[in-house]
């Protein structure tokens, strides 16, 4: 049995979080700023579909993308060389966050609610919930988006319209927490396309108590890409020192 929680309660540990389905913790509480930021500190993230309780889950192990372990496969290293777009931050969350939302299998279903998409709008206002945005041919061809507290990164979801759009923008968003000496892109769940980018699953104790050192750090104050950012340098730059 799970608790289910009244608006304010605190999370019950980590470690009481049911091993199937992996990581589910609780149900009920509200979707508030605080609450939202109680649980990313703690490694708790919300994840549900439409009809349910608002769940929380922290599953052990924990996929985790190490920044200095990004994979640049030829073809993106490639693609990047290339050019032809323009990578932004924060000029476009409400739409980065609607084309996650979308739906992607044949039920047409999301579990990006509208009270969920209007959660993270809130954070993004407050500073804590960002976007990553690939834009080719003045159109967004894809991104991502996740919250940011000290010096750790939630990623939350991607997309992509064109051809690598989320993947140059895990890259470059990769490369920019390095410069701003944030080492880890927390990725949630297990995937195998998360496991090909260099995301690797570790024990949850692990997760957890890295996070709370990090939130505790001072986190960028502008949320920008740098002018001078090559990405592919600066992530196989800091593979080989790795």
């Amino acid at each position: 049995m799970i608790p289910f929680l009244t608006p304010g309660a605190p999370f019950p540990p980590v470690a009481r979080a049911l091993r199937y389905p992996d990581g589910l913790l609780a149900a009920g509480a509200d979707l508030s700023r605080d609450t939202l930021l109680r649980a990313y500190g703690q490694g708790v993230f919300p994840w549900y579909s439409d009809g349910d309780p608002i769940l929380w889950w922290s599953p052990d192990p924990r996929m985790v993308l190490p920044c200095a372990r990004f994979h640049v496969s030829r073809s993106l290293r490639r693609r990047i060389a290339k050019g032809g777009f323009v990578v932004t931050i924060d000029t476009a969350f409400s739409d980065v966050l609607d084309a996650c939302a979308a739906p992607r299998d044949e039920d047409g279903g999301t579990w990006l609610l509208p009270e969920m998409r209007d959660a993270y709008r809130g954070l993004h206002a407050d500073g804590f919930a960002h976007s990553i945005e690939v834009w080719m041919d003045d159109e967004l061809a894809g991104g991502l988006y996740g919250v940011g507290l000290g010096r750790m990164f939630f990623g939350e979801s991607m997309f992509s319209r064109r051809t690598d759009g989320s993947k140059i923008a895990l890259a470059y968003l990769a490369a920019q927490l390095l410069a701003w000496r944030m080492p880890l892109i927390d990725c949630q769940m297990e995937t195998a396309h998360l496991a090909s980018l260099g995301a690797v699953p570790v024990p949850r104790r692990d997760f957890v108590a890295v996070v709370h050192e990090l939130v505790k750090k001072p986190g960028p104050r502008r949320w920008r890409i740098d002018a001078d950012l090559d990405p592919v340098q600066t992530l196989e730059t800091a593979a080989a020192l790795d």
